[in-house]
C-alpha cells in the first residue's frame, strides 16, 4: 500500500507561480511511475504531467507545455509540480498518483494509488 500526500495548493493571482508537492510512503518509490492530475468542477479527471521511474521521461499535456515542470527525488519520495504562469483555467483539485507500469503513465486506469487532492484556485 502507498500513501501519497499533497500539498503546495492554495489561492494565487493570473501570472502567479506554485509548487505542488507530493510525498510518498512507499518503500521503493523510485519503482512507481509517477502524474499529476487535475479535476475541475463539471469535468473530468485529466493528465497534467507525468514522469517515468527513473525521471528520465515525462509528459505535459498541451494545456501547460511551456508552464509546468514535473520533477521527482527518489531520494526524498517526492514528486513536484513546478507551475508558473498560471491562468484561470488552472483552477482544479489537483492529484498526485502512483503507477506500478513502466514507462510514463498518463491514463487513471493505469494509476494505482492516489491522494486526497490539493485545491489550487487561480484568480483573474
Amino acid at each position: 500500500q502507498v500513501q501519497l500526500v499533497e500539498s503546495g495548493g492554495g489561492l494565487v493571482q493570473a501570472g502567479g507561480s506554485l509548487r505542488l508537492s507530493c510525498a510518498a510512503s512507499a518503500r521503493a518509490f523510485s519503482n512507481y511511475a509517477m502524474g499529476w492530475f487535475r479535476q475541475a468542477p463539471g469535468k473530468v479527471r485529466e493528465c497534467v504531467s507525468a514522469i517515468s521511474r527513473s525521471g528520465g521521461s515525462t509528459y505535459s499535456a498541451d494545456s501547460v507545455k511551456g508552464r509546468f515542470t514535473i520533477s521527482r527525488d527518489n531520494a526524498k519520495n517526492t514528486v513536484y509540480l513546478q507551475m508558473n504562469n498560471l491562468k484561470p483555467e488552472d483552477t482544479a483539485v489537483y492529484y498526485c498518483a502512483a503507477s506500478r507500469l513502466f514507462g510514463v503513465v498518463t491514463t487513471t486506469d493505469g494509476m494505482d494509488y492516489w491522494g486526497k487532492g490539493t485545491l489550487v484556485t487561480v484568480s483573474s
